[in-house]
Formats: C-alpha cells, structure tokens, sequence
C-alpha cells in the first residue's frame, strides 16, 4: 500500500510551484552573488593574485642572484687561477735565482777552499822539506850511535 500512498501524495500537488517566491528567491541569489563576490570572492581573487606575484618576483630576484653569483664565482675562478699562474711563475723564478746563488757561493766556497789546501799543501811541503833538511844531518848521528849500541863498535 505504501507506494500507492505515494501516488496519491504526488498526483494531488505540483512538485515545483511557479508563483511569486521564484522572484523573490532570484533576487536573494542576485544580492547574495553580488554580496559574496564583493566579501568573499574578490579579496581572495586579490590575495591569490598578489602571492603568485610575490611568488614570481621572489624566483625571478633569486634567479636573478643566482646569476649574478655565478658570474662573480667565474670571475672569482678566473682571477684565482692568473694569481695562481703568477705565483708560480715567481715561484719559478725565486727558486732559479736561488739556485744560482747557490752555484755562485759553492764555487766561491769551493774556489776558497782549494786555495786554501793549495797553501796548506805548501807550507806542509816547505815545512816537511825544511824539517828533512835539519833531520837528515840529525838522522845519521842518530843512525851511527845506533848501530855503535847495537854492534859495540864504530862504523867506518
């Protein structure tokens, strides 16, 4: 029985009426519209608007520095590596004036020193020759008193 009650409750009366309320109900929906796109939509239309903005200015500085930093890092590189060629280049340069310098103190060195055994060998040589000279007399006293001890007599 039950759906038959329901064909009864509907066949009596219309679903919908179209009266004067339907006027009324599209002046409700009009002031509201109007109302919440004022209030609501508008000022989250702006503040979306205004972040994407934010947003989009923020990337571009940020590529913008970005940019920038790498130019100032090749920059950087580049002058990085002529100091490092300079550097080298007076390293280079120092140590092969060292090296001369040292070449010149050795054979000075080495020049001094020869002349120094030069008249070490000298004086030696003199000395040794002036000490033969006064010994060699000395030496034959000595050798025939020497052979008198061991012998017991004279040699001739």
């Amino acid at each position: 029985m039950q759906p038959r009650a329901l064909e009864v409750a509907t066949a009596s009366q219309p679903l919908i009426d179209i009266d004067g309320t339907i006027l009324l109900q599209f002046a409700l929906f009009v002031v509201m519209f109007f109302v919440a796109n004022k209030l609501l939509f508008q000022p989250y239309l702006a503040l979306r608007a205004k972040r994407i903005a934010g947003i989009d200015g923020a990337r571009a500085e940020a590529e913008r520095m970005s940019a920038e930093a790498d130019g100032k890092l090749a920059d950087y590189e580049t002058k990085l590596a002529a100091t490092r060629a300079k550097a080298t280049e007076e390293q280079r340069k120092i140590r092969s004036e060292a090296a001369a310098h040292e070449r010149e103190v050795s054979d000075k060195a080495r020049t001094a020193a020869q002349a120094a055994l030069d008249t070490a060998t000298a004086t030696v040589q003199t000395q040794t020759e002036a000490a033969r000279a006064e010994l060699v007399p000395q030496a034959q006293l000595i050798a025939r008193r020497m052979a008198k001890q061991l012998l017991g007599r004279e040699l001739a």
